[in-house]
């Protein structure tokens, strides 16, 4: 089978035979076509469609499907090839259930092929609400993780791709939520290239991502579903980009309304339309006919995005179809499957990370425990599951019930809330704490307390989503909020081994919980099995194998002010201050070696590195502990100068060993993952020092004394300074 990434042969196909069927159109026809609500054109054979379709971690909003971990969480495996094998799933469900729906006439939105997903944007802050959504703080993470979720969405079908995925939102966006509507995210031309834009380069130029999604932010002055500079300049020109470009839900009618940019509909959709923006999720093209009378677009910049749209629905096989086309054939059952459900518990094991197992609490021996108990205003929800842009599951598996499971009849499980997640008490009428005494009975009663705090999508998420009492999202600080802490407090009063499970989409400053608590989970919002998997990591039918795709800041007062977009002083490439815990990192219950570390350029050792180098990174990796799990190997590259970042993750290879098992590990580096961009924007390989890390952590010092292990250094040289296109 070919590789349609490849051959690019049946999408210049669809590209022609768009232009036909657009040519028979009338004007209005093709204007109805670039709204998200595309009506029939019968005489053309063309159905009914509407653009406005999720599937961030799962289809969604259309019933039942598998609601996989969230985003951040998956992420969190560090595992590229699984993440793309969760984008085949979610895409193998979208099939199944768009058959079905168009056997029964079912057009409506969230009922299509082409999704607004992955959102790559950079969680450079953790008090963004929509935080969760994306693959964390990393650009190179951020892309690798986007490139195969991409590639699991569309496919390997050397015609038809399986579902289109549409990488968002370019650019330069992540909060404040309320602002977002008429913010203006001044950004350097440096931290632009370095940071911003790294992931959507690679999601147009490796993945072959059919769209793009603008922001509803202004970016250095112009509304970013309206920037030359992103859409014409960068993306179509430099890029190469021939996709479709989508606004983001009514960003086209911010220009006038809230940017103020524009004074009219007519001229704020001209803005859009002559900038490259196909399609309008929103109702802002329907003022094209008056645009085009005032002389603000011509029918011809109409007729361009008509084609990419077509030629998107072409592409999908789902107008016009002339060619046989696999996916039709994916039955209704094979969503919300056996194989679905079991798959979708392996990720949540898999998302799981380990921040601290003091004496090795963890994992927990069965056989030594008559009574556990589970606590906590997330032990028993299913908000905490689910994140947000979620589908319907057929069943949620809390960790409570999961626990419960798993445990049988081998021991007795105690349950108490202990706290309402945000109030200091569960009913108006009720006193403060009125859950707490319960909460000591449990405690006491128990061998192992299980803590189960954080957050939920109610109170992190999109402005107008979630509905906390901070206002639109995003978090004002970053301590467990309402009673919880005292409630932490509590069971750890009781004498027993506390281990604490965070379920939450971003950082949380645990400081005494570090100092205090046994063990501490980072579950992030974990799916519909979210449960079970959580349970298997705990009593060690799985190994945690999770890193942290986001640093964990031990205060929000060493943070930059949250409407900043220069990267000083943030994540974990630019950050001064020590972590509490760091980007890259996550325990487990093996202990996993590094050695034999080397760079090597074809066979021989590689001291040097230019603009061509293809150079090799590889070394041993050894499980050298009692349990299988599996690890990830990851690469950073420093240029050795006061002005570069500190470090950044350029490689990563997760591994599966049996104990005492050793594998060879190879990670390919050429020139560019060494190079960085100057203040100009211009990517160079500067001439100088390079060192390379090679571990299971960064090798910042809070990694190498939380882990007790260092990773290996590796140096070589670039001869002189190459600025690279």
């Amino acid at each position: 089978m070919k590789d349609w990434r490849e051959n690019d042969l049946f999408r210049g196909e669809c590209r022609e035979k768009a232009k036909e069927l657009v040519s028979k159109m009338t004007l209005q026809e093709k204007i109805d076509q670039i709204l998200h609500t595309a009506p029939a054109i019968e005489r053309l054979g063309i159905q009914e469609y509407n653009y406005w379709n999720e599937a961030l971690h799962g289809v969604a909003r259309a019933g039942v499907a598998t609601v996989f971990p969230q985003s951040i969480g998956l992420a969190a495996t560090f595992d590229e090839d699984f993440v793309e094998k969760i984008g085949d799933a979610i895409s193998t469900e979208a099939r199944a259930k768009y058959n079905m729906q168009q056997k029964y006439g079912d057009y409506d939105l969230y009922k299509g092929l082409n999704f607004f997903s992955p959102n790559v944007n950079i969680f450079r802050d953790p008090r963004w609400g929509r935080g969760h959504e994306t693959f964390g703080e990393d650009p190179w993470l951020a892309g690798r993780m986007g490139v195969r979720f991409i590639e699991g969405m569309q496919g390997h079908d050397d015609t038809y791709i399986k579902a289109s995925a549409c990488a968002k939102h370019l650019a330069v966006h992540s909060g404040p939520e309320p602002d977002r509507h008429e913010f203006d995210a001044v950004v350097s031309k440096q931290d632009l290239r370095e940071t911003y834009l790294p992931a959507f380069e690679a999601c147009v130029k490796e993945a072959k991502v059919e769209s793009v999604m603008g922001a509803y932010n202004l970016v250095n002055g112009e509304p970013a579903c309206g920037s030359k500079t992103l859409l014409q300049d960068i993306m179509r020109g430099e890029w190469g980009f021939d996709g479709c470009v989508v606004s983001d839900c009514w960003a086209v009618s911010d220009f006038h309304q809230f940017h103020h940019i524009t004074e009219t509909w007519e001229e704020s959709a001209a803005m859009a339309l002559n900038n490259g923006l196909d399609l309008c999720a929103g109702v802002s093209y329907r003022y094209l006919p008056g645009a085009l009378e005032q002389g603000l677009v011509t029918e011809e910049k109409i007729t361009e995005a008509c084609e990419r749209v077509i030629a998107l629905r072409l592409h999908l096989g789902i107008v016009g179809a002339e060619k046989e086309n696999p996916y039709d054939q994916i039955p209704f059952l094979a969503n919300d499957s056996e194989a679905m459900r079991q798959l979708n518990r392996e990720a949540a094991a898999r998302c799981v990370t380990l921040l601290k197992n003091e004496n090795n609490t963890l994992p927990l021996k069965l056989d030594e425990l008559k009574t556990i108990a589970v606590i906590g205003p997330n032990a028993d929800s299913r908000i905490a599951l689910r994140g947000n842009y979620e589908g319907t599951a057929s069943r949620y598996v809390t960790v409570l019930e999961g626990i419960e499971d798993y445990v049988g009849e081998k021991a007795r499980v105690l349950y108490a809330q202990g706290c309402e997640m945000t109030r200091d008490r569960t009913t108006e009428l009720a006193k403060k704490d009125d859950r707490l005494a319960e909460a000591k009975a449990v405690c006491d009663a128990a061998d192992v307390v299980i803590a189960v705090l954080g957050l939920d999508a109610n109170l992190e998420g999109e402005q107008g989503d979630a509905s906390n009492e901070y206002g639109s999202g995003d978090k004002p600080n970053l301590n467990l909020p309402g009673r919880q802490h005292a409630l932490l407090e509590t069971a750890q009063a009781s004498g027993k081994p506390v281990v604490l499970v965070l379920m939450a989409g971003s950082a949380l400053a645990v400081n005494w919980a570090d100092d205090h608590v046994s063990a501490i989970v980072q579950a992030w919002y974990p799916g519909a099995q979210g449960g079970n998997g959580v349970a298997d990591v705990l009593f060690g039918a799985k190994n945690p194998e999770g890193k942290l795709p986001v640093t964990f800041y031990r205060s929000v007062e060493e943070l930059p002010n949250f409407k900043d977009y220069a990267m000083k002083g943030r994540t974990y490439r630019y950050m001064k201050n020590e972590a509490l815990y760091p980007f890259g990192y996550g325990l487990s219950y093996s202990r996993f070696d590094v050695t034999d570390a080397k760079l090597t350029a074809n066979g021989a050792e590689a001291t040097c590195v230019d603009s061509n180098s293809a150079l090799t990174c590889s070394c041993m990796l050894t499980n050298s502990g009692e349990l299988a799990g599996a690890q990830t190997v990851q690469v950073y590259i420093r240029y050795v100068s006061e002005d570069a970042p500190n470090w950044s993750l350029k490689g990563l290879k997760k591994v599966f060993l049996e104990p005492g098992e050793t594998k060879k590990v190879e990670i390919p580096l050429t020139g560019r993952e060494f190079a960085l961009y100057d203040e100009e924007g211009i990517l160079v390989l500067n001439s100088g020092d390079y060192e390379v890390s090679v571990g299971v952590s960064q090798p910042d010092e809070r990694s190498v004394s939380l882990l007790g292990q260092r990773p290996v250094k590796l140096t070589c040289r670039a001869e002189k300074e190459v600025i690279l296109a």
